[in-house]
């Protein structure tokens, strides 16, 4: 399948607005638009678990039916003990786990957003009056092969309110591999054409406060953009994260912050590295926490309200920097992997071959 007529609509909609904006992405006096709040203060309750892989079922109809009935129970168990949650997130992969192999069968591997899964998770979200955030494998008819990373937020109403996209993957992340999923990054143009730029840093404007989504590590700059854009409370799913990384992004952005991770077997390599799921202030404090590899529901109150009063969004050095920033070349450019099907990467090892052909700091020969 070709992308030449898309990519025409790109490069028409590139030029038609070259220095400037579709939309106002950050207002200039350090507002943020806001809806009015339902009440003062917020549940946000943090579930962590072990997930099954879809692969390692007889089937992937039998896998994600086990691993919903865990979701189901997980979310029953958060809604009836305890304060009654505002907010319930998982972590980044509860439905599918984790794949492996080639990109055909990782695809078999994935759900869609919105699917017979958030239909039943969104009945979960109504009888329990919640919000209910996860990250998924994903696939979508609009991006034919191609494998998404996103995290879905499911309303008080039952319905998805809002699909994140992953940002971008970390790059050298194994020796011989990158990751193959596709994130804003890579598809970078066409995301924008198809979705347009308040996309690139989406903002849910809820009753409880203004809220986004992320599977990002480690990317300082990722998380100065959501906190530009008016976010108040910043839900992330990832897997071998780093708890200082947590704290300090919510101090360095001034806003709330909770983390969910996966459990790891106990005879596992990784599992020192499960659980630790966490809920941080704007300060970087912990205010709730779990810090075992064990199955677990943590819990934390916070007075949106009050943290709301005469906010502004971070004072960042933005023109004493721009120099700098502006001479500064990413390793890898936008777009590379917005290709045609039959030239997507198979795996993470045919990923660590494209990224090193486009990468602009190889100076290999």
């Amino acid at each position: 399948m070709s992308h030449a007529p898309l990519k025409l609509l790109t490069l028409a909609i590139a030029l038609s607005t070259a220095g400037a904006h579709a939309a106002t992405l950050v207002e200039k006096d350090g507002s943020y638009a806001q809806v009015p709040l339902e009440k003062d203060k917020v549940v946000i309750k943090v579930v962590q678990n072990l997930t099954k892989n879809l692969q390692d079922f007889p089937t992937i109809q039998e896998g994600l039916a086990h691993n919903l009935a865990q979701m189901t129970d997980l979310t029953q168990r958060a809604c009836t003990q305890g304060k009654k949650p505002d907010f319930i997130l998982f972590n980044e992969f509860p439905l599918t786990g984790y794949s492996d192999g080639k990109r055909e069968d990782k695809l078999k591997s994935t759900i869609t957003i919105p699917g017979p899964e958030t239909e039943a998770l969104g009945n979960l979200a109504k009888d329990c009056d919640t919000y209910i955030i996860f990250g998924s494998y994903a696939r979508d008819d609009a991006w034919p092969g191609h494998i998404l990373s996103l995290n879905a937020v499911i309303g008080r109403d039952g319905k998805v309110a809002e699909k994140f996209w992953k940002t971008r993957n970390v790059k050298n992340y194994q020796p011989g591999m990158e990751i193959p999923t596709t994130t804003i990054e890579n598809v970078y143009d066409r995301y924008v054409a198809m979705y347009g730029e308040e996309e690139l840093f989406p903002v849910l404007r809820t009753e409880y406060g203004n809220i986004a989504v992320s599977t990002v590590q480690r990317d300082t700059m990722v998380y100065n953009a959501f906190a530009m854009r008016g976010v108040e409370i910043m839900f992330r799913t990832a897997t071998l994260f780093s708890k200082l990384d947590v704290m300090a992004t919510a101090s360095f952005n001034n806003f709330y912050s909770a983390m969910s991770n996966i459990n790891f077997p106990a005879d596992s390599e990784w599992a020192s590295m499960g659980g630790g799921s966490l809920i941080v202030s704007p300060r970087g404090e912990v205010l709730a926490e779990d810090p075992s590899n064990n199955e677990g529901i943590i819990e934390a109150e916070i007075d949106i309200a009050k943290f709301r009063e005469g906010r502004k969004i971070p004072p960042y050095p933005v023109e004493i920097t721009r120099p700098v920033f502006e001479q500064y070349q990413q390793a890898f450019p936008l777009n590379h992997l917005d290709v045609p099907i039959d030239q997507l990467p198979d795996d993470g090892a045919e990923m660590k071959k494209l990224m090193d052909r486009v990468s602009r700091w190889n100076t290999r020969e």
